[in-house]
């Protein structure tokens, strides 16, 4: 899943990957361990979506106010 550019992974990307982390985690099959790296990867991942939204939000209520959309700085 991850790109070999070395780019952000985009939103999509990042859901799919908590998706698969929340799965494994509710699964029970896995040792203490390896549910705090988990949970430790899910919300570092709910963190970037949450930055991902932010930056999308931001953008819309400058091309709101303005009427014109600027390119960000960050890819999605």
């Amino acid at each position: 899943m991850g790109k070999e550019t070395g780019q952000t992974p985009g939103i999509e990307e990042n859901f799919a990957k908590l998706e698969e982390v929340i799965q494994r985690l509710e699964g029970g099959e896995v040792s203490l361990e390896e549910a705090f790296a988990a949970y430790s990867d899910g919300m570092r991942l709910v963190k970037a979506c949450n930055d991902q939204i932010d930056r999308v939000e931001k953008q819309v209520l400058k091309l709101t106010e303005e009427g014109v959309l600027e390119p960000l700085d960050a890819q999605f």
